[in-house]
């Protein structure tokens, strides 16, 4: 039985997993502003994997402050998400192959398919919003997931997180984005977006680097 407020819909925008393409930058999807950022957040196997399971248990969105509610796991198998590789080509469908996890709280972990409702402000901005993950990846030295939103934003979209351990022992984290304006004021001044995007990488790359510090 699923809960009175969890809604069994599909996400709001056309351009499913398109924060994956290449030329997201150059080539958004249409009315979106793009966006993308990475941060070198250290080295070596354990940064990665303790960077990865923060993110994987919602560690991104919560050190934004950002509230979780109602985190339903896909019921079934009837979605396993999509993945992309690094040129933008689409792969087999990703599923994490262990058993589903739950934190200290209960919260289950990232999963395809999984829905969440998110609560909270930026600046004065919301950033409230009923969002889907579209694919989650969990690989030897690659970590990650997009989520895509369903309603109740002032901006229609998607958002990926992903973690990247490289050959030279460097772990990277890479945030990219493409918002469309859903509120009247957000497409009357679509600066806001943009600045509502900002202060939202900047919050992100606290919550998940050690390195983390103020911009001057």
């Amino acid at each position: 039985m699923r809960r009175g407020t969890f809604r069994d819909e599909t996400v709001d925008y056309a351009a499913v997993g398109a924060t994956q393409a290449a030329d997201l930058m150059h080539f958004p999807p249409e009315r979106s502003t793009p966006a993308e950022d990475s941060w070198r957040i250290g080295s070596g196997q354990a940064r990665f994997e303790s960077a990865g399971d923060a993110l994987l248990s919602w560690g991104a969105l919560r050190g934004a402050g950002l509230e979780l509610s109602d985190v339903r796991p896909a019921s079934g198998p009837m979605y396993s998400g999509v993945s992309f590789d690094a040129e933008g080509r689409p792969l087999a469908p990703s599923r994490l192959e262990a058993d589903q996890r739950f934190d200290s709280d209960g919260t289950p972990y990232v999963g395809p398919g999984t829905t969440v409702r998110v609560e909270g402000r930026v600046r004065g901005m919301s950033a409230a919003g009923e969002l889907r993950v579209i694919f989650a990846i969990e690989e030897p030295r690659r970590v990650g997931f997009a989520l895509g939103t369903v309603g109740g934003s002032v901006v229609s979209g998607e958002e990926s997180f992903m973690l990247e351990w490289y050959d030279n022992d460097e772990v990277w984290f890479t945030v990219r984005a493409f918002d469309a304006p859903s509120a009247v004021l957000y497409r009357m001044f679509r600066g806001l977006i943009r600045r509502r995007r900002r202060e939202l990488f900047t919050r992100y790359l606290r919550a998940i680097s050690p390195l983390y510090a103020t911009p001057a």
